[in-house]
């Protein structure tokens, strides 16, 4: 899938990460539905909403082409209570 980095966007009202292909059809992926996953923990989450604001095309690459467990791993590391 080829991605319209121009449109590619958090929309705070929907709490999802919109997406534009190059061929016209859109992608939103809900983020609140990523982030309730059951073993994904606060710091992780953190990690998560870092891109989603700041990044939201890396965000969108990586939940649908990326390993999001094994990122979040070493991102965020092992923080003992959380693990």
């Amino acid at each position: 899938m080829k991605y319209d980095e121009r449109a590619c966007k958090f929309n705070m009202d929907t709490g999802c990460v919109e997406l534009l292909l190059r061929d016209g059809r859109m992608i939103s992926i809900n983020c609140t539905g990523v982030e309730d996953a059951p073993d994904v923990t606060m710091s992780q989450k953190s990690e998560l909403d870092y891109l989603i604001y700041n990044d939201p095309l890396g965000y969108a690459d990586l939940i649908l082409n990326g390993d999001p467990e094994k990122y979040l791993k070493t991102v965020t590391g092992s923080h003992g209570l959380e693990d």
